[in-house]
Parts: structure tokens; C-alpha cells; sequence
């Protein structure tokens, strides 16, 4: 049994050197750094759900009001 566990033991120092050298386990603290970034950056690119219909409803309003002008300047150019 000994002699197994010596046998494969460099393999496992190995892999725990990867493992510590290239950060391959996350910790808490750098999740939730990024998780900042990536909130941030989304903030800055993307707008809100809300953002989005109050500017649909306004685009909505103009449409209509742009459509009462365009009707007025028909009847008075019929007249």
C-alpha cells in the first residue's frame, strides 16, 4: 500500500502546483470583484427594462403627435 502511494505521489504534488500556479479554484473574494466588473460594465453598455419602455412610450407619444401635424398640413394643403 505504501509503495503505491509513493509511486503516484509527484503526480499529485504535480497537480497541485498546476492547480495553485494557474488559480484554477476561484476564491470568494475574486468572484465577487468580478462580479462588480461585470455589473458595472453592464450598467455602463445596456439599459433597464424600465429605461427601455419610458423611451418606448415617449417615441410612441411623438409618433402620434408627428401624425396629428401630418394630417393638419394635408387638410390645409386640400383647402
Amino acid at each position: 500500500m505504501e509503495k503505491q502511494v509513493i509511486r503516484y505521489l509527484p503526480i499529485g504534488i504535480v497537480s497541485l502546483a498546476i492547480i495553485f500556479q494557474y488559480n484554477l479554484f476561484v476564491t470568494p473574494e475574486k468572484l465577487e470583484m468580478k462580479h462588480r466588473e461585470i455589473l458595472m460594465s453592464i450598467s455602463q453598455n445596456y439599459a433597464t427594462k424600465e429605461q427601455y419602455n419610458d423611451l418606448k412610450g415617449q417615441l410612441n407619444i411623438m409618433n402620434l403627435k408627428l401624425d396629428k401635424i401630418c394630417d393638419l398640413i394635408m387638410e390645409k394643403g386640400d383647402k
